[in-house]
């Protein structure tokens, strides 16, 4: 059973309500939405289907060009003047049941004008619209989607624009999560090879920086420099190379002890 019918006039906008048909299968699927070039099966009797259609269908789309009220029938007046105009009898029937009837005006067509039409069809005028301009054609056919999607719940359940969207949401979701994660294992390795390397903040008495063997010269920035091994207690001012540094240790904390044993 289709959910929108999209009825349309020979001869004014074709390609518009061809166009609107094409983007509304492809987001809510062929089977739900009624084009009668499309829909009626051949050798089927296309009055049957057309009435059918109408009258199963939630919303019918009447798809309105500047010539829609002009287009004239066989006997040269216009053909919505004549009861057993299709294009007037699909929308006649949808009015009658109560079917929810969207005028979609497209181009330079203007808002419809009650004088022009038939008896059964002067609701159609104070019905509210959506336009259709083939220049904007991309975002006015999204529009009409969300539109319907949002009336009719059957076709949001199944809109493949918003499934996309949710997708399209995972995803990124997903990739932020593995990049956040990245980001963790990177800081908690970098942490790892700072402990390896021997380089840490010095805790308690000790103001400065440890560094463990290092391999030639240490800028540590403010504070002191400790090599291991470390001393414990209140040993402020203290630094200590350790390893085979002949002739160039310095032990500032050597000659602070013999000061001290001197003055007693």
């Amino acid at each position: 059973m289709p959910d929108v019918f999209v009825n349309y006039r020979t001869g004014d906008e074709e390609s518009a309500a061809t166009m609107i048909a094409r983007e509304l299968a492809r987001r809510f699927g062929g089977e739900r939405i009624f084009f009668a070039s499309n829909s009626i099966e051949l050798g089927h009797r296309f009055p049957v289907e057309l009435v059918r259609a109408v009258e199963e269908c939630e919303a019918l789309l009447a798809v309105i060009g500047p010539r829609w009220a002009e287009v004239p029938g066989a006997d040269g007046r216009p053909a919505l003047d004549a009861e057993q105009d299709w294009t007037r009898r699909e929308i006649q029937t949808a009015l009658e049941r109560g079917i929810l009837v969207i005028p979609v005006l497209v181009g330079k067509a203007t808002r419809i004008n009650r004088a022009v039409l038939p008896d059964g069809l002067r609701e159609l005028a104070d019905f509210q619209y959506r336009r259709f301009d083939h220049r904007n054609a991309e975002s006015d056919l999204t529009a009409l989607g969300d539109a319907l999607a949002r009336l009719l719940p059957e076709l949001g359940a199944v809109d493949r624009n918003a499934r996309a969207a949710r997708e399209r949401a995972e995803a990124k979701s997903r990739n932020k999560s593995a990049q956040d994660a990245g980001d963790a294992r990177m800081r908690t390795h970098d942490v790892e090879q700072r402990v390896r390397g021997g380089i840490g903040n010095l805790n308690g008495d000790l103001s400065g920086t440890f560094v463990n063997e290092p391999q030639g010269p240490v800028n540590t920035g403010r504070g002191h420099q400790y090599n291991a091994p470390h001393f414990q207690g209140d040993n402020t001012g203290v630094q200590y190379t350790a390893g085979d540094n002949s002739g160039t240790v310095h032990q500032r904390f050597e000659r602070e002890r013999r000061r001290s044993d001197d003055g007693r």
